[in-house]
């Protein structure tokens, strides 16, 4: 009995050790909305933009896009594409617009957290959320980096079983 509890104890402390070196070995995976690309270009916002797309270049952050973004960048001057393609592929996680993100994002505007016209704005939102991102980042302050927008976002979040997401500027996640 007692050499039966001394292996679960073991098993525990041994899968707590394997738990905190994982979670200290792996790194964060934040998702970019388009207006942090657009930011490295903006004398407002371009320290902590760029100080972010060095750190992911060097790969201490991995790089989470989706669809929303391609179609967003499509209408951004060439120069902030460039900056969109030179980040190297190993560092970039492609997160796919499923059903439920779409639902998600649905559901935050039928619960008023913002207008219909946020829609995009919401799908970032959701795809982050569903694909467990660790932080979302972003410089929109009215219908993202807002308190309560913020609020809202992880009420619905909550309410529908999904974890809360940190939604944070660059400035806020960078220690320079």
């Amino acid at each position: 009995m007692k050499a039966k509890g001394f292996h679960l104890l073991i098993k525990t402390w041994d899968n707590r050790i394997i738990f905190a070196l994982y979670y200290l070995c792996i790194m964060e995976r934040i998702y970019v909305d388009t207006s942090v690309f657009g930011g490295f270009f903006e004398p407002e916002f371009e320290l902590w933009s760029k100080a972010l797309f060095d750190k992911i270049i060097k790969g201490q952050y991995k790089l989470l896009l989706s669809k929303v973004i391609d179609i967003e960048l499509t209408n951004a001057p060439q120069y902030v594409k460039d900056l969109a393609i030179s980040i190297p592929d190993k560092q970039i996680e492609f997160l796919e617009t499923t059903n439920e993100a779409t639902e998600l994002a649905d559901t935050y505007i039928k619960e008023n957290v913002v207008g219909e016209t946020c829609r995009a704005d919401c799908l970032h939102i959701a795809i982050a959320t569903i694909n467990n991102a660790d932080i979302l980042v972003s410089w929109n302050f009215k219908h993202i980096v807002n308190v309560n927008r913020i609020r809202g976002y992880n009420s619905v979040n909550y309410r529908h079983g999904h974890k809360m997401l940190e939604i944070r500027t660059p400035r806020e996640i960078l220690e320079l």
